[in-house]
């Protein structure tokens, strides 16, 4: 097999999840960890028994061809931007960028340099919502009405070992959490036209109760609970709450309603999860998931089908024009609820390409 070399910069609190996951797919080459805290990198580098680097020697190494960018939010097209500069394709640990006019400068300079750009999330690709992906296309739940997105909780500063980033320029619930979310509705309905919504701030700041940093309070940057609605390009509209400030609730991650019928979708952050279906006049009833990824954290599964797409020279699913239209439709929810108006959405993307066949065993996916 021609494996595909992969760098990775950022040995934070994700890089465990791709590490431990990379090791699912043949095609990829892990050539090297790099973190700014070369103590960091070196017990990444230890723990996975692979090499660590500096920065600079894994943007020249030339059997490096995709930086895995899993820095913080705000640094990601600064990384990336560097990865291009140096010859590589990337791909970034979501949201794409902190605003959309960064995010596009790196989708132009991306094509500039004919080179590919990518970004997580990857889960629409796991099982369970390739499944809820087929039984739509299968026209269960007839003409597409509408739907529902809900992550609430009480802040991460209750488990994060260094939380205060979710709260600074770039952090955020929906920036975080609402690329699972809308990326899946995307992979679901295909592209959002309008946004409409509203974004508070509760608190100014916040107590954090983790280890080590327990008993400090952090400052609050960003809107922290934001609600409203998506009309998509082909009629649905879905309303969606994404919240940092909610105690608990009841409500599912993701449905999907349908003249005919409506789907119940694993949770977006995961891959895998029940699909449940209920047809017009009947009662819930859980559906067989057949797809791959049906099982398990498979995160880096946008990585390895964007190395079998070099490779087949075919378009990979987890891509930058899809990251950049998730990034814009979450960016228009702040200008929706500053301006009191619905914003239009500019960009357009297809629908990824369904993931019909296991890329595991390295065979290419359809």
């Amino acid at each position: 097999m021609d494996k595909v070399g992969i760098g990775i910069i950022g040995c934070g609190n994700i890089s465990g999840a791709y590490l431990t996951a990379m090791a699912s797919f043949p095609i990829l080459d892990i050539r090297g960890v790099a973190d700014l805290n070369r103590e960091l990198a070196e017990a990444k580098a230890a723990e996975f028994n692979v090499p660590v680097k500096s920065v600079e020697e894994l943007f020249t190494d030339p059997k490096v061809e995709i930086i895995a960018n899993l820095t913080i939010p705000k640094a990601h097209v600064a990384v990336a931007m560097q990865a291009l500069e140096a010859g590589k394709h990337t791909y970034s640990e979501k949201p794409l960028g902190i605003n959309f006019a960064e995010g596009k400068k790196l989708a132009e300079a991306a094509r500039g340099r004919n080179l590919r750009i990518g970004a997580a999330p990857d889960t629409f690709l796991g099982g369970g919502h390739q499944t809820a992906r087929a039984l739509i296309d299968q026209g269960v739940i007839g003409q597409p009405v509408g739907g529902s997105a809900t992550f609430m909780c009480p802040g991460h500063e209750r488990w994060h070992p260094n939380p205060a980033f979710y709260y600074e320029v770039g952090g955020g619930p929906m920036l975080d959490m609402g690329p699972y979310y809308i990326t899946d509705l995307v992979n679901l309905l295909g592209p959002v036209s309008q946004v409409a919504g509203f974004a508070t701030t509760p608190r100014a700041e916040r107590l954090i109760t983790s280890e080590p940093r327990n008993g400090e309070r952090i400052p609050v940057h960003v809107p922290t609970h934001v609600a409203g609605m998506m009309a998509f390009a082909n009629g649905a509209v879905v309303q969606i709450a994404m919240s940092f400030d909610v105690a608990g609730h009841k409500h599912v991650p993701l449905e999907v309603y349908g003249t005919e019928g409506t789907l119940i979708v694993p949770d977006p952050n995961k891959f895998a999860g029940p699909v449940e279906y209920l047809k017009k006049g009947g009662a819930f009833e859980d559906q067989p998931v057949t797809a791959p990824y049906a099982e398990g954290n498979f995160r880096s599964l946008g990585v390895a089908d964007m190395a079998h797409a070099i490779r087949a020279n075919r378009p990979h699913r987890a891509n930058g024009d899809l990251a950049l239209h998730v990034l814009e439709v979450m960016e228009a929810f702040q200008t929706a609820s500053e301006t009191a108006r619905t914003v239009t959405i500019t960009t357009a993307v297809e629908r990824p390409a369904p993931l019909s066949q296991s890329i595991v065993d390295g065979r290419l996916a359809k």
